[in-house]
């Protein structure tokens, strides 16, 4: 389960949520049956609380909807794409450590 400040983004929410907010948005596209997903998942809870209220972070069910992955030419999960007013910044694909997210949010943030 996603931490209080971590949002669900899907297709039906994803244009006023990500690409239409001002500021940096963190998403994580995953599923339910990915296993590096699921080992991502606490550092998803940990920078959503320590950037909360500065950046909004969220994570969007690839198998729930699909339109965004596609949209976004997500092929391998986890994938993570931090945004900065709408546009993507920054692609992570698989496992990464928490500090290479808090550097490329720090740096879209400045």
């Amino acid at each position: 389960m996603a931490g209080a400040n971590v949002h669900d983004f899907t297709d039906a929410n994803f244009q006023s949520e990500v690409i239409s907010a001002p500021g940096a948005v963190l998403v994580d596209f995953w599923a339910e049956w990915c296993a590096p997903c699921k080992m991502l998942s606490p550092v998803i809870d940990r920078l959503a609380d320590r950037f909360a209220g500065k950046v909004k972070v969220g994570k969007v069910n690839t198998d729930n909807s699909p339109g965004i992955g596609m949209q976004f030419g997500i092929i391998a999960i986890p994938t993570v794409i931090l945004f900065k007013d709408g546009k993507p910044v920054k692609k992570f694909v698989g496992l990464q450590s928490e500090k290479e997210f808090v550097s490329a949010i720090e740096d879209a943030t400045k």
